[in-house]
Order: C-alpha cells, then structure tokens, then sequence
C-alpha cells in the first residue's frame, strides 16, 4: 500500500498495491494496521454506499463534534472527482480544497480525517461509491458547505450537476462558524 501526503495537512491518497492476472485483480482494500500506521488508530464503525448516474453532485458534508467522521473514500464502480475541503480553524490551509480523480481503473482512495468537508461528482453513470466511517451518523450534527460557493472557488467538472435540495441550501462559506 502506497500512501501520499497532500497539501492539505492529514488528507492522504492511498494505492493499494493490485494484483492482475488473467482471471482479473485481486486488492487489499484495507488493513487496519497497514493504515493506522498513516492515520493512526481510528476505528471504522460502518460502510456506507452509493449508486450514481452520471453528473451527480454529493456535498460538500460533514459531522460536527462530537459525531465528526474520518472517511475513507473509494469508488467500486465508475468514476468521480472527489474533493475534501479544510474546516479545521486553526489549520494553515483552512479554506482551502484537494480535488482528485478516484475511478475503479486507478484504484485510488482518499484519507479525509475529521475536520474536513467532503463531496464528489459522478463522471460515469451507474458509479458505486463507497465509505468507511469512524462515527455514527447523527442528525443532529450534520453539516454543509454550499457546492458552488465562490470563495471555495471549487472547479467541477460537470457544468449543471444533480443535486439534492438539501446540498442546494447549504450555507457559504464567508457564513460559516467552524466547530473543528
């Protein structure tokens, strides 16, 4: 397993090594100790997954404290931008974003701890994205960041994305009182 810092302190990409043969591929998708060795000891409590069509928009989502989730992202299935936001405030790149490509051909999986907000777009339809968790989901404290907000200055992909009406309602940036 390859595992690559980004310029967002603690955000990382991971590659699992893939073994292909004739019959296809074979991937460790996770290790516990292989991973805590990069992120430290946080515990996954629960996969979730989704199924998209193409250019659907998903966040930007997180959980405040003390419900805030570290995620592991990946796509089974298709292809997505993914991107991760920094809303911890007392981090240097707070405000700032990493966008990368995660795809079932490249394999590539993100590290998005607490403290950071998260969405994607689907590039293909019929994409499977999945996650792991280290919190429960909790209504309460659930929270989100305008996907087009101006001062994130997020470039999509997808010019007139699908998205809920929730993630249409999402507050800006500039309005935003981080609890992280």
């Amino acid at each position: 397993m390859k595992v690559e810092k980004t310029l967002l302190k603690d955000l990382l990409i991971i590659s699992p090594k893939v073994f292909v043969d004739e019959r296809g591929y074979f991937m460790e998708s996770f290790n516990r100790k292989t991973l805590g060795n990069h992120i430290g000891d946080y515990q996954f409590i629960q996969d979730n997954q989704s199924l998209s069509v193409k250019g659907v928009l998903r966040g930007l989502h997180f959980q405040n404290p003390p419900f805030h989730q570290g995620k592991l992202v990946r796509v089974i299935k298709g292809a997505v931008n993914d991107v991760a936001v920094d809303i911890r405030k007392n981090s240097p790149t707070y405000g700032k974003h990493f966008k990368i490509r995660l795809s079932e051909s490249n394999f590539k999986m993100l590290w998005i701890p607490p403290g950071f907000a998260h969405g994607f777009e689907t590039l293909e339809d019929d994409t499977i994205f999945a996650y792991k968790v280290t919190n429960d989901y909790d209504k309460e404290s659930e929270g989100s960041i305008l996907w087009n907000d101006p001062t994130l200055n997020i470039e999509w992909e997808t010019k007139n994305p699908t998205i809920s009406d929730k993630d249409d309602k999402s507050e800006l940036f500039e309005n935003f009182k981080s609890l992280f």
